[in-house]
């Protein structure tokens, strides 16, 4: 396949919003696809049900974090193989990461598959949902290997400047969701939202894996499987993965210290979730785009081409987020009503939302930094700043603040000061990269 956008030497706005705008759109059309879930979930099955896929959640969020993550790393060496012009290296990464991903994706399966009784006991799962939330991702976990290979195969067509198949393939599935869904819930009740899930996504794979195919998007050539490119591909991957899939666990975290205020407290945290999605998608979205961008600049040893996208992103992220937060923030109650029709429910979405709001334009500069940290290939850093923030600061604070007698509020105000101290950490990192980049590329020069 050849290059769609050279990144390196074409118009800074038009390279970065011809990439941002179609996967915004795919993740905004991914975001449909759960909230459709949930709304026929909500309506149809009431509170208990609702609060099982919340019970459910942390787990898919996990998993999709994975699949993110590590194909990620894979579109990290893609892009720079691309921007160095070096074919011969891309189509070695592609064929051999394709393989892994497979095995890997099917591994991860049987063994959560094994496990789900003791992951649902760790979440502290609410007896009145563990069957439920059990049944439910016994189902979804088969179709795995299906969102795997999508995050793949989107990755991949991303490092050549292709961000279109994603949103449309996005489309395909959300459209067959949105049909599958009340079919199946009608029928079979809570398990069949799960089953709606995985035919809709195993369909849309095989809609991908055809067109590709016989458009010949990229080249998927087996015998250019390369065993020494392993190493290197899990050295990427791996920081990769424990960066998108620390807000995950972080999320599973809040969900158990949240489980244990009642159904009413977790059924709103699960509307939160779903919301939040609104101004987390185009932060994260920025953060991928940068990855591709910047990785094919590094390659190409262009350090002022990194910066001028570095800034540019920090200005159309910073006014996006600062638009979308107002308007949720001041809508928050009756968006909530969408899910569940509830005055208890929507007061905790509202003071949630009242607290967190002003961290979510901070959320957008550190993806930046850390798309822009990433496409240098510096993926191990970036995931020792989500350690640190997640881990370390958010994690803790709401378990200090719960226990000090706090509650909710004290689990909302956390999440804040964790939004407030990633930006200024992820500032400093990717500002002094970007500069050793600067002062490196002046040295040859």
């Amino acid at each position: 396949m050849e290059t769609k956008m050279d990144f390196v030497n074409e118009s800074t706005g038009r390279c970065f919003w011809m990439m941002f705008l179609p996967v915004m759109a795919a993740m905004f059309l991914n975001m449909a696809y759960n909230v459709v879930d949930s709304l026929w979930i909500g309506n149809l099955l009431g509170e208990r049900a609702y609060a099982a896929l919340t019970s459910s959640t942390p787990v898919i969020l996990i998993l999709n974090s994975i699949a993110m993550g590590a194909t990620n790393g894979v579109a990290i060496l893609v892009s720079q193989a691309i921007g160095a012009k070096d074919r011969k290296k891309a189509d070695g990464i592609i064929a051999t990461s394709l393989i892994v991903a497979v095995a890997f994706a099917l591994l991860v399966t049987i063994l959560l598959e094994l496990s789900l009784p003791m992951v649902l006991h760790v979440l502290n799962t609410p007896k009145e949902t563990w069957q439920l939330a059990k049944e439910y991702l016994s189902i979804y976990l088969l179709g795995y290997i299906a969102v795997y290979l999508y995050c793949y195969l989107t990755a991949v067509l991303r490092s050549f400047g292709n961000a279109v198949f994603q949103m449309a393939a996005m489309l395909v599935c959300t459209m067959l969701n949105a049909i599958l869904d009340p079919l199946f819930i009608r029928r079979m009740g809570f398990r069949g939202a799960a089953i709606a899930t995985l035919l809709s996504q195993t369909i849309c794979l095989a809609f991908m894996v055809i067109y590709m195919y016989r458009k010949k998007v990229i080249r998927l050539h087996i015998q250019e499987f390369r065993k020494g490119l392993i190493g290197e591909i899990i050295a990427k991957a791996v920081p990769s993965v424990i960066q998108q899939s620390i807000p995950a666990i972080s999320t599973a975290f809040l969900t158990s210290l949240v489980s244990s205020m009642g159904l009413c407290a977790i059924a709103a945290y699960g509307i939160t979730g779903k919301l939040e999605i609104i101004l987390f998608y185009p932060a994260m979205a920025i953060n991928m785009v940068l990855t591709n961008i910047i990785g094919q600049c590094a390659g190409a040893k262009r350090s002022d081409r990194e910066k001028e996208y570095l800034i540019y992103a920090l200005k159309m992220g910073g006014i996006l987020l600062l638009l979308l937060s107002v308007g949720v923030v001041g809508f928050a109650r009756p968006l909530s009503g969408l899910f569940l029709r509830s005055e208890d429910v929507a007061g905790i979405v509202a003071g949630y939302f009242l607290i967190v709001g002003a961290g979510y334009v901070l959320n957008t500069v550190t993806n930046c930094f850390l798309g822009a940290l990433n496409g240098l290939g510096r993926p191990f850093k970036s995931m020792m700043l989500m350690v640190f923030y997640y881990i370390l600061v958010r994690m803790p604070l709401a378990w200090i603040l719960n226990h000090a007698g706090w509650g909710l509020d004290g689990i909302w105000t956390a999440v804040l000061i964790s939004h407030i101290v990633a930006s200024i950490a992820a500032f400093y990192a990717g500002y002094t990269e970007i500069r050793k980049e600067a002062e490196a590329s002046a040295i040859i020069d």
